[in-house]
């Protein structure tokens, strides 16, 4: 039997959460076994299509988890925590409450892109820090003054690889999770992610 199985929109998210899920210590948790998903319909596919997937995971895996974004066409929530709760109930059936969880990011994946650390301009292709980024960003529009984060953080990395001549690329968000600090990361999204996995896997849990 498996830790843990992991249902996945797209091939940038399963980068990112395979490389995530091989950092235990930084995440808090003991060392996993683990198995990823793509779904081909993306994100309508995992939230859609969930329930029935991972009905064949029940025997052979302790948890499941569900990743997609909530930007997508037909979504029909208007919030991460209001589509999450949505699918969580649609899952409840295949076992246990606590055997299947969501999480839902929003807006989209590159939201985790963009945080204070060194490695975030380097990975984008610029040999600049990342405040020299942000003011770049910020004088062309893609990121709003005093906020956090850029209001489209898929336009703001798209921007930011274009002019530095380097591909969109899954290995782009595998390369950043596996350097990037989880502590520099305060995206709801992402916390959820760990506070679920340090439940299910910490020291503490029941799973240990």
């Amino acid at each position: 039997m498996i830790d843990l199985v992991c249902l996945l929109a797209d091939k940038s998210i399963e980068a990112a959460i395979d490389a995530v899920l091989r950092r235990p210590e930084a995440l808090g948790i003991r060392a996993i076994s683990f198995e990823t998903v793509v779904h081909p319909r993306r994100d309508p596919g995992c939230y859609h299509e969930a329930e029935e997937l991972l009905g064949g995971f029940t025997a052979r895996a302790s948890h499941a988890l569900v990743v997609l974004d909530r930007e997508w066409n037909g979504a029909p929530a208007s919030t991460g925590s209001e589509l999450e709760q949505r699918l969580e109930d649609s899952l409840r059936s295949l076992g246990p409450e606590d055997w299947a969880r969501a999480v839902v990011i929003d807006p989209e994946l590159e939201v985790w892109v963009f945080s204070n650390s060194p490695h975030v301009a380097a990975e984008l292709g610029w040999p600049t820090s990342m405040a020299d980024l942000r003011v770049i960003l910020e004088q062309v529009g893609l990121w709003e003054s005093g906020h956090s984060k850029p209001q489209d953080p898929k336009a703001a990395m798209d921007w930011a690889l274009r002019r530095a001549k380097r591909p969109r690329s899954s290995s782009t968000f595998r390369a950043l999770a596996a350097k990037v600090g989880f502590r520099r990361c305060q995206d709801r999204s992402f916390l959820r992610l760990v506070e679920l996995l340090q439940g299910w896997f910490g020291s503490d849990s029941k799973d240990s």
